[in-house]
């Protein structure tokens, strides 16, 4: 079984390109905190995205937006000024977009010590479903 799932903050903005045949792909790094203390430290994660998903992600992802990818390793091989080189890659299968498109501004946010603020987000311009 080969599977992959990293959380993490999106490093650039994806890169979208077409093939040949028309198959979009799109890449971009996710970065993924890892330890703790003195020991923390950031791992930057390539990840490649194919066909309308790769279009979904050039079309809404932006540099610092926090997502998760789920899909799996692939070891690809490649020569670089007469060298022979190894990538690893995250062949994403599923995204999920973990924070909104705009956050919201410093004075926009709201106080959680505040009581009046407490459930204004759940149904904003609906009545409670049941």
């Amino acid at each position: 079984m080969n599977k992959v799932i990293i959380v993490g903050y999106l490093t650039r903005d994806p890169e979208v390109r077409y093939t040949q045949t028309g198959k979009a792909v799109a890449t971009f790094s996710v970065a993924v905190n890892t330890g703790y203390g003195e020991n923390k430290r950031a791992d930057f994660i390539p990840v490649v995205v194919w066909d309308k998903l790769a279009e979904v992600c050039g079309n809404n992802l932006t540099k610092g937006r926090r997502v998760l990818v789920e899909g799996r390793l692939q070891i690809r091989d490649y020569e670089k000024d007469g060298q022979k080189r190894r990538a690893a890659d995250v062949v994403a299968q599923n995204i999920e977009f973990l924070d909104s498109k705009q956050q919201p501004s410093a004075s926009e946010k709201k106080d959680p010590s505040d009581p009046t603020q407490f459930g204004t987000e759940v149904f904003p311009e609906e009545e409670i479903p049941f």
